[in-house]
C-alpha cells in the first residue's frame, strides 16, 4: 500500500464481515481503520446498540445498527449470511475492545466462515494485551483464561488447572467478584505475585502489585471497584519477592464516579464488557 497520504484508499470488500475493535475507555485509542470501518459499512451489528450509539454519535457516525448477543447470536449469525452474500458489508462490534474476546462474535464468524464469506479483523484495544505489556510479568509466555465461572467448585478447579500451566497466567474479573477473587489467590498461588490492573485507560488507571495475602491487606484498609485485569507470575516468578505497591494517593474508586471524566465512555448496567 502507498505511503502517500493523498492516495486514495481502496474501498472496503463488499461480502466481507469485519470485526473492529472499540475502545476499552479512552476513546482517543480507536484506529484510524476502526473509523473508516464503521462511516463505510452498511450495517453495524453491536452487542449493545445503546452503548455502541453513543460511540458511534461521539465521532460524528450515523450507520444502521442491529443487536447481537449471548442468547440471539445463532439466529443473528443466519441474518448476517445472507446479507453478506447479498454483497452488503457488516462492522460486528462488541462494547469495548476485540469481539470474541471474552465477548460474543465467535459463533458469527464461525457461521460466516462456514458460509465461504470473508472476515477481517480491524485491530485495537484489548485489555489483556495493554494489561500484560505493562505489567511486568514475563510475557514471552502467557495462557488467557477470561472469566473465571461463578460457582465456588469450578471456580477452584479451574484456578487448580491453570495452576500446572507455565507462563504469566491473565485473567479479567468484574467489581463484584474481585474481593473473592483475591482470597481465592490466597489458596491456589499464595506465595506468587499477581498484579491487579484497575479500570485500564480510564483517568483513574491504578496498578497493584503483591501477593494474595499483600493485596488481601490491602483491600481491608481500601476496597476498589472498577474492571480488573488479574496477571498472576509463572510459578517460578515469585523467587525475587519484590515489595508490594500500593499507591499512597489512591484514585477515586471509578470513573464512574467522577462526572467530569470525559476521557471514557460509559453506560448504566453491568460494566463486565468494559474490560475487554
Amino acid at each position: 500500500m502507498s505511503t502517500d497520504p493523498t492516495t486514495p484508499l481502496p474501498p472496503l470488500k463488499k461480502g466481507t464481515l469485519y470485526l473492529v475493535a472499540t475502545p476499552i475507555g479512552n476513546m482517543e485509542d480507536i484506529t484510524l481503520r476502526a473509523l473508516r470501518v464503521l462511516r463505510e459499512c452498511d450495517l453495524v451489528a453491536a452487542e449493545d446498540t445503546r452503548h455502541t450509539g453513543n460511540l458511534l454519535r461521539h465521532f460524528g457516525i450515523t450507520r444502521p445498527m442491529v443487536s447481537y448477543f449471548k442468547f440471539n447470536e445463532a439466529k443473528r449469525s443466519t441474518e448476517f449470511v445472507g446479507r453478506l452474500k447479498a454483497g452488503e458489508i457488516i462492522a460486528l462490534v462488541t462494547d469495548a475492545g476485540s469481539p470474541g474476546i471474552s465477548d460474543p462474535g465467535t459463533r458469527v464468524v464461525q457461521a460466516v466462515r462456514a458460509a465461504g464469506c470473508t472476515v477481517e479483523a480491524i485491530p485495537g484495544p484489548c485489555a489483556f494485551v495493554a494489561a500484560l505489556t505493562a505489567s511486568g510479568l514475563p510475557t514471552d509466555e502467557f495462557h488467557f483464561a477470561g472469566f473465571l465461572p461463578h460457582k465456588s467448585g469450578q471456580r477452584a478447579n479451574r484456578l487448580a488447572k491453570l495452576s500446572a500451566l507455565p507462563g504469566t497466567l491473565v485473567l479479567y474479573e468484574s467489581p463484584f467478584r474481585i474481593e473473592r477473587l483475591i482470597a481465592e489467590l490466597a489458596v491456589a498461588f499464595p506465595t506468587r505475585q499477581v498484579v491487579l490492573a484497575r479500570e485500564l485507560t480510564k483517568k483513574f488507571e491504578e496498578w497493584l502489585h503483591g501477593t494474595p495475602l499483600e493485596l488481601a491487606a490491602e483491600w481491608k484498609r481500601r476496597p476498589r471497584k472498577g474492571e480488573f485485569v488479574v496477571l498472576i507470575s509463572p510459578a517460578n516468578g515469585g523467587d525475587s519477592q519484590p515489595e508490594p505497591t500500593f499507591p499512597d494517593n489512591a484514585p477515586p474508586e471509578s470513573d464512574e464516579n467522577c462526572p467530569e471524566s470525559t476521557a471514557s465512555l460509559e453506560i448504566d448496567g453491568d460494566r463486565d464488557s468494559s474490560v475487554r
